[in-house]
């Protein structure tokens, strides 16, 4: 375990790059060397972001500025999963042990954990490497529905709120958003409305907000449909665009592949699962809309899993990177075939611990060697480089001031 993890540190990218590759097996999802980030403009005049929020966001990436990502923050999903294997209701221990033991084996190779502060933040503090950063969750899980039961609506955690997470030690805010630009007003104003106080409660505390948006089927059949296949390129990349708007205050964007890679022609008979499938749009395309994700999005961003297999999830994040996204923050892709393994009552989790140490541990180098072709944070168009960006106020009196 220990080689594995000396494999996921930070000072050992190169070396995990030409280990996984080999891993791979260069099966036509995985490229073999990084792909070269994007080359960007510079800004002609310096870009001002606040000490705080500049901190954790260093603190939040590797050194070179990209974020490769842990997401343990599930709940009301986990929970039902959970259920299923143990063959009854799961007890705050049961999902409180899965995700600590998640984090033990799988910390090390990331950059920053993303966590809930009802099952999975006190029982792993000692837990989390000091070297990576942590994310806190402020929704409740699930959603509420519309009068008109399309539409839906987030609410955030009771008894909970910026100031505390940041007091509990939180590098960063996240929150999960619900978004579809075209239900009803009054959801997309409400929506809306949660954004914004996130985001203002992240500036007051000088925390970086990080925001996920995930789109819905609204007259759709479903998600799993070629008709949403369609339609979601276009919903990604308006809900990059709305809340990239200085007036919600977020500074990295957690976002959905902008195409269903189980629908393209190249895809689509039953390479990702067992599922033939309508032809939605080829590759290509898909290519076309990563970048424009990439032009609407005027703060950096990263790729989410959505639950998704590890070998769909590698092709997104190599297409994703190659556009302009800055890493990913990934959960069940990785880690979702550990459920099945987890034994209640046994605090060690020692077939978990199996898994985790050998295929997991395998699946999060294979994405962070993925990630070596995403363009750092600070080199995104809103900053122009590390060497472009001043921490606002700076000056002898800026203690004064802050």
């Amino acid at each position: 375990r220990s080689h594995w993890r000396s494999l996921g540190s930070r000072d050992h990218k190169r070396p995990v790059i030409q280990f996984v590759a080999v891993l791979a097996g260069n099966q036509g999802y995985f490229p073999t060397t990084p792909l070269p980030s994007p080359i960007r403009k510079r800004h002609p005049m310096p870009v001002d972001i606040s000490a705080g929020k500049l901190r954790n966001l260093l603190a939040l990436s590797d050194e070179d500025g990209r974020f490769n990502m842990l997401a343990v923050d599930q709940r009301g999903s986990l929970e039902k999963a959970l259920g299923q294997v143990i063959g009854r209701e799961p007890q705050h221990a049961d999902v409180a042990v899965f995700k600590r033991t998640l984090v033990q084996h799988l910390a090390p190779y990331s950059t920053g954990v993303l966590t809930d502060p009802l099952f999975g933040y006190s029982g792993l503090v000692t837990d989390l490497p000091g070297s990576v950063g942590l994310l806190l969750c402020y929704e409740k899980t699930g959603y509420a529905r519309s009068e008109d039961d399309k539409g839906r609506l987030t609410s955030l955690l009771d008894n909970w709120d910026v100031g505390k997470a940041v007091r509990a030690g939180a590098n960063a805010i996240k929150l999960l958003l619900y978004y579809h630009p075209d239900a009803d007003t009054a959801v997309v104003e409400a929506q809306n409305a949660v954004c914004r106080q996130v985001g203002e409660e992240c500036r007051q505390h000088d925390v970086p907000f990080l925001l996920e948006t995930v789109a819905y089927a609204l007259d759709e059949p479903g998600t799993d449909s070629v008709e949403y296949a369609r339609r979601k390129p276009d919903l990604v990349a308006r809900s990059a665009e709305e809340f990239s708007k200085p007036e919600y205050h977020v500074d990295v964007l957690k976002l959905e592949f902008p195409a269903d890679l189980k629908f393209t022609h190249e895809y689509r008979n039953s390479v990702f699962d067992d599922k033939d499938r309508e032809e939605a749009y080829r590759l290509a395309d898909v290519e076309d809309f990563c970048q424009r994700v990439d032009d609407s999005s005027a703060v950096p961003w990263v790729i989410l899993s959505a639950g998704v297999d590890i070998k769909e999830f590698l092709a997104s994040v190599d297409l994703a990177c190659a556009a302009g996204a800055s890493g990913f923050l990934c959960g069940r892709a990785i880690w979702k075939e550990c459920i099945p393994l987890y034994s209640a009552g046994d605090p060690d989790q020692l077939s978990m611990g199996e898994f985790l140490a050998t295929d997991g541990a395998i699946n999060f180098l294979k994405c962070n060697a993925g990630a070596q072709a995403a363009r750092p944070w600070f080199e995104h168009d809103r900053y122009g480089g590390l060497e472009n960006i001043r921490v606002a106020g700076d000056g002898e009196d800026w203690y004064a001031g802050f």
